[in-house]
């Protein structure tokens, strides 16, 4: 797949264009309602024999506008671009998010930047918006465009009776219902970071855990304790993880952590340095603050049994020699 980073005005000297059947949006997440309108440009690309694209915007609007405070991405730009390109795409627009290109008239958005691109097929979702304001609709791009490429506009996926969206999943984030979170994306959620030192504490009262550093801006799940499926670039496995403060420890602590107990942990494994992919599989439990570390211990173990048997129930094999996931 061809990133090209482009900036509003546009060089054109250096893109090389190629017609495309373009889908245009954020797309943060990459949900069910987003793969939609990609796989019918996908679709689209293949009728026409042309180059399945995506147009994308960083940095996220809400971070140039300043109308609503951003509190992370569900698919930073990293793990976007890679999960476009195992959708089928193969050319991705970058475009900047600038206050120039958000003044940009509508008229303009299709006359100075869709048709210099070549682009011969546009498909968005139904609530797509462009131009100043967001004055375009989606409906506007099928009258402003005509002569120069065909719309298609993709009616919303509905799940439990309502449209999915990013908006939807933050909140079932934020409400800890991971099982809706995985519905409304089609997989489950990642977060994607390093491992970094910490103090420790994990391995001294028995629990070592992996500590991970967000490697791009994502937007956190509620405190709490999840089970997990941990992957990197020698392994699959499955841990529990707390997401929060450590109120037991440090009351006074305001950056979230990420700490990861991984179910089975060879002695030899090391992983500091490496980047690992949490997956989000089932919300055990709110973070509390206990009155001793023997009763965070004790809920640790409590955790990890339910963890355990959680995996269990859900058919996934468990090596009972080895004490580990597969």
């Amino acid at each position: 797949m061809k990133t090209i980073e482009i900036t509003y005005p546009f060089n054109m000297d250096n893109l090389l264009v190629k017609p495309t059947s373009l889908a245009i949006g954020f797309f943060d997440g990459l949900h069910l309602g987003h793969q939609a309108v990609i796989d019918q440009a996908i679709e689209k690309a293949n009728k026409l024999d042309i180059v399945p694209a995506v147009m994308t915007f960083s940095p996220h609007p809400r971070e140039v506008l300043g109308k609503t405070t951003f509190d992370g991405y569900l698919t930073p730009l990293k793990e976007k671009l890679s999960q476009l390109e195992a959708l089928g795409i193969e050319r991705v627009y970058v475009v900047t998010f600038n206050p120039t290109f958000a003044n940009l008239e509508k008229e303009s958005f299709i006359t100075n930047v869709l048709v210099p691109l070549q682009v011969s097929a546009v498909t968005t979702g139904f609530n797509f918006t462009f131009g100043h304001k967001g004055l375009g609709k989606a409906t506007d791009l099928a009258h402003l465009g005509k002569g120069s490429f065909d719309v298609k506009i993709v009616d919303p996926v509905i799940i439990r009776d309502q449209a999915v969206s990013s908006t939807r999943i933050r909140q079932s984030l934020t409400s800890g219902d991971i099982q809706l979170t995985t519905e409304l994306l089609g997989r489950p959620y990642r977060i994607q970071g390093k491992v970094v030192h910490g103090d420790k504490r994990g391995r001294q009262i028995g629990f070592p855990t992996a500590n991970v550093e967000p490697e791009q801006p994502y937007y956190l799940p509620a405190h709490g304790v999840y089970v997990v499926r941990v992957v990197n670039k020698n392994t699959t496995a499955y841990g529990v993880m707390n997401v929060g403060v450590r109120p037991t420890f440090d009351e006074s602590a305001a950056k979230t952590k990420l700490e990861v107990h991984l179910l089975h942990q060879p002695s030899h494994l090391d992983l500091y340095g490496e980047t690992l992919k949490l997956e989000l599989l089932y919300y055990l439990r709110r973070e509390v603050k206990f009155t001793s570390v023997e009763a965070l211990v004790a809920q640790i173990k409590l955790d990890r049994d339910q963890a355990i048997q959680w995996i269990k129930d859900k058919s996934l094999f468990f090596d009972e020699r080895q004490n580990s996931f597969v």
